[in-house]
């Protein structure tokens, strides 16, 4: 048991630091989630499409929320609107650069640690920290639905 309270106990703290940078930047914590599910989908390539209808069902919200979200977003200037090029009908929601480039100077020393204690164990131990944390991910995703 331990280790899951060290896991909730780290937890607890990313929720923390992700709601100060929320709030140092007129945020709410949802419009946070919704940067990053937009940064993971642009990261994964062939699913880097996201429409405000997907982005919603990323976030368990209803469309009401979703426009919300995007609304706050967009006038922060963290995210535009643009219409799909193969098909008019489609908006898409893109994450701007400046966006990005603010969550790095935020979290980038925080991400930096991380990489920096993941150094210090091989490539065995690795798998098992990888599995281990897939495994919370996926029990964590089950357990929502």
């Amino acid at each position: 048991m331990e280790i899951v309270h060290l896991l909730r106990a780290a937890t607890v703290e990313l929720g923390l630091h992700s709601a100060r940078f929320a709030s140092r930047n007129g945020m709410h914590p949802t419009d946070v989630r919704a940067l990053i599910a937009l940064m993971d989908a642009s990261r994964s390539g062939s699913d880097a499409e996201m429409t405000a209808g997907r982005l919603g069902a990323l976030l368990g919200l209803n469309s009401a929320g979703t426009t919300a979200v995007v609304d706050r977003l967009e006038r922060l200037g963290h995210v535009r609107r643009v219409r799909d090029e193969r098909d008019r009908r489609r908006v898409l929601v893109e994450i701007d650069e400046r966006a990005v480039e603010l969550g790095w100077a935020f979290f980038g020393p925080l991400i930096g640690r991380a990489v920096e204690l993941l150094e210090g164990y091989d490539e065995r131990e690795l798998a098992a920290i990888r599995g281990f944390l897939t495994g919370v991910r996926d029990a964590a995703a089950g357990a929502n639905r």
